[in-house]
């Protein structure tokens, strides 16, 4: 019988990130194959609160690691903390969200345990019980998919966003059992030689890359390109886009022929940059919904939108690549009109 761990941490804000339930639901089906330890261990400054919205999902146990040191990122902490839980569980299994925090410190705490880790999981299977736990991730821009197995332990499974459903439950409270890595008085400095001193962003305009956001909004070529009157728009798209980016809530991708113009010298819209091109060249999404304008749904296109779940495209084209298939449902129409008709539903 495995024994699990799920790691968590807390974010900025002080809650626990929306990923974290992700991997907390990976860890639920875990449990469900009949391997039964099940703990939770969280790092963080304050965590009480956090570890009490989690309170029904059934672990055995709760522990953490509370320390003002913990309450921004650093590896040397964070590989410490991480270290204690376990240390203090003895887990066959970890299983942790991939956030940027935890991507930096987790090879180093595989190395730090004697274990095995595997990044970019989409998927367990935990067999029936005595069975050998199967993970899967994509390799080769979402390309090919693999289903392996590992018999060294510990063995830590790294999830993607998007690719489980998030756990869902009551809160409670729960016997928060606090472990410390650090003899009394904190850690010393040879865990706090970095020194945090804020986060500094670059100056990029609006935000309009939203992970979290619920639809995928994606931009094609056409939307710089003549329209019916012989005249191009750009400054128009711009403003139709951002406003139904703000109403919707959504995050913005773009096909890789349209960042591409401003190398070409074509008029662009300023919002977007190569970190918004969804595809096999590009990134690839795990929003609940898509809704790709102006672009023709060809394959490399396309692949970037593989874990995406409710797609649906407008073109002008009834023969485009999305209408072949590739889409739930295609709207035939002029994309200008229809976010107009949208940002006006949206009251934008």
């Amino acid at each position: 019988m495995e024994t699990i761990l799920v790691l968590l941490h807390i974010d900025e804000s002080g809650n626990l990130p929306r990923i974290a339930f992700e991997a907390l639901g990976a860890a639920c089906e875990l449990r469900h194959g009949g391997n039964a330890n099940f703990a939770i261990g969280i790092i963080g400054g304050d965590i009480e609160s956090a570890a009490g919205k989690i309170g029904g999902c059934g672990a055995t146990s709760f522990f953490g690691v509370s320390h003002p040191a913990l309450e921004v990122s650093r590896y040397g902490t964070d590989l410490a903390a991480l270290g204690a839980l376990v240390e203090k569980v003895a887990p066959t299994l970890i299983v942790a969200p991939s956030t940027s925090r935890f991507a930096r410190v987790l090879p180093g705490l595989a190395v730090r345990i004697g274990g095995q880790i595997d990044t970019h999981i989409t998927s367990i299977d935990p067999g029936a019980e005595g069975d050998a736990v199967f993970a899967e991730r994509w390799y080769y821009r979402q390309r090919m998919k693999a289903k392996f197995t590992r018999d060294a332990r510990p063995w830590i499974l790294v999830v993607d966003g998007g690719a489980f459903e998030p756990w869902k439950g009551e809160t409670g409270s729960v016997a928060l059992q606090m472990v410390s890595p650090w003899a009394e008085g904190g850690p010393g400095d040879n865990v706090t030689r970095t020194q945090v001193s804020g986060i500094e962003t670059g100056e990029s305009g609006t935000q309009t890359i939203r992970p979290d956001a619920d639809l995928l909004f994606v931009a094609g070529a056409g939307w710089a390109k003549k329209q019916a009157d012989g005249q191009t728009h750009v400054p128009k798209a711009e403003k139709l886009i951002l406003g139904f980016l703000e109403g919707a809530k959504a995050s913005l991708g773009s096909s890789k022929s349209l960042v591409d113009q401003s190398s070409e010298g074509q008029a662009v819209l300023t919002c977007l940059s190569h970190l918004n091109q969804v595809g096999q060249t590009g990134t690839t999404p795990r929003h609940q919904k898509g809704l790709a304008t102006c672009c023709h749904g060809e394959e490399p296109h396309v692949v970037g939108w593989r874990f995406v779940q409710e797609r649906r495209a407008v073109n002008l084209d009834a023969n485009c690549g999305w209408a072949r298939g590739k889409a739930d449902v295609v709207y035939v129409a002029d994309a200008f009109e229809v976010v107009e008709k949208l940002n006006d539903l949206l009251g934008v």
